[in-house]
């Protein structure tokens, strides 16, 4: 299981790795507003990677549910300082979390080294191309609707099916706009624009998207599914189930474990991957 990022080919096939979230944003449903400042996103940063984080995933515009957008300048003001100054003090792999293609051409001149689109590579029309041109790794979600209405009335005859069916289609769009099928990861988008029972299934039957051969990410760090599943609304009680769903997944065939609290998640992967012999 290789994943070609620019010169690199990061062999996931027993390793996995952890993504480290910074939102440079005011409005992020955990976190909004402690990392705008780009030296805080910074130190942040840097404390991930010294807590076993081998990507970031910096984003300048929330995605949360019922989420405004914002203007592509506003974004790239946001996020540019902090790539910046993570490339100069880091190697670790730079990810830019956007649905912008001038956001992520601005991103990818600053030294990051994935385009992390929550709508497919479908939300800008230049987006494809510059995925094409750029050979950095592409990370494509599904959604249903936009962040703003995904959560109004999500529905599926089968979740499972119709997220496959849209991998499917994605791949076979991607290679005929010219980019190299090994470096596109998939992610099944838990929590966009589905229910607690239709992320449940996704999750449950992650195993399913192995045929598609690339690496699986999956996010559930933090999202309000697992307040559903544990039976809480507080924010605290959904840390230790994400931390157990790191070690589900990573069972199940995820890559690539996107979170806020990087060492407890990375210290539940090791333990995962020793148990299974992928060390």
């Amino acid at each position: 299981m290789i994943w070609k990022i620019r010169d690199r080919e990061i062999d996931l096939s027993n390793r996995a790795r952890v993504m480290g979230i910074i939102n440079a944003t005011p409005d992020s449903f955990s976190d909004g507003g402690s990392f705008l400042d780009p030296q805080a996103a910074l130190a942040h940063g840097l404390q991930m990677v010294a807590e076993g984080a081998e990507i970031l995933d910096i984003g300048g515009e929330s995605t949360r549910p019922g989420a405004q957008s914002v203007e592509a300048d506003e974004e790239i003001r946001r996020v540019l300082p902090i790539i910046q100054s993570l490339r100069r003090e880091s190697q670790v792999l730079l990810s830019i979390d956007t649905s912008k293609a001038s956001v992520a051409r601005a991103a990818l001149d600053a030294g990051a080294d994935i385009i992390n689109d929550v709508t497919g590579l479908r939300g800008d029309p230049d987006m494809p191309t510059l995925a094409a041109s750029s050979k950095v790794g592409i990370v494509i979600m599904h959604m249903q609707g936009q962040p703003r209405t995904m959560q109004v009335a999500p529905t599926y005859d089968d979740v499972v099916e119709e997220v496959g069916n849209f991998f499917r289609q994605a791949l076979a769009r991607s290679v005929a706009c010219g980019i190299d099928p090994m470096r596109i990861a998939l992610d099944p988008g838990i929590g966009f624009g589905k229910t607690p029972e239709h992320n449940r299934r996704l999750l449950a039957e992650l195993s399913a998207f192995l045929e598609f051969a690339r690496p699986l990410l999956v996010g559930v760090s933090r999202k309000s599914f697992l307040g559903w599943l544990a039976g809480s609304s507080a924010m605290d009680d959904r840390f230790w189930p994400g931390v157990a769903l790191t070690s589900l997944c990573r069972e199940r065939g995820a890559r690539i474990l996107r979170v806020h609290d990087v060492k407890p998640h990375t210290e539940a992967l090791r333990m995962t991957e020793a148990i299974l012999g992928d060390v």
